[in-house]
């Protein structure tokens, strides 16, 4: 049976954009058991409240729900396990140094297939403050009248 090859692309962190400024992005592995993997390929997957630490020396991703495979018995695993992300040594210690120096936090952004492994893209973000929000909703809506008003005019 030949591999599938490509980008599949199956949750999207649309929070994390919202509230923290994107300062560098990298892409990390994920341990997972079978029945996870499957519920992954359905989609069974939610960011929205998940966030990573490091944790001697090893990359942890905390509160990202995994439902449990509907067709799974025993072998089904806690949702919100830790999942252990797989990267470098060196990316995950400069990863701890920019968290620990900078005040930065790991947030994962996207789940995805990459030739049918799991990957995660996490991003090392600051926080945004309320008034930078409000001016990255200012700055959308304005593009949005813009760009409907271009294609009034067409």
């Amino acid at each position: 049976m030949p591999k599938s090859s490509g980008v599949k692309q199956v949750a999207f962190n649309k929070k994390a954009y919202r509230e923290y400024n994107i300062l560098e992005k990298f892409e990390a592995g994920v341990e997972l058991f079978g029945t996870e993997v499957k519920s992954i390929r359905q989609g069974n997957v939610n960011l929205k409240e998940a966030f990573c630490v490091v944790k001697d020396g090893e990359l942890f991703a905390r509160g990202m729900h995994i439902s449990p495979y509907e067709h799974g018995n025993i072998f089904n695993r806690d949702p919100v396990r830790p999942k252990r992300l797989l990267m470098h040594k060196r990316e995950i210690g400069k990863l701890q140094s920019r968290v620990m120096q900078d005040g930065l936090t790991i947030i994962p952004l996207s789940v995805y297939f990459r030739d049918s492994w799991v990957k995660i893209e996490i991003g090392l973000a600051k926080g945004k403050k309320l008034y930078d929000k409000r001016e990255s909703a200012a700055e959308k809506t304005s593009e949005r009248d813009m760009e409907r008003r271009i294609k009034e005019k067409r």
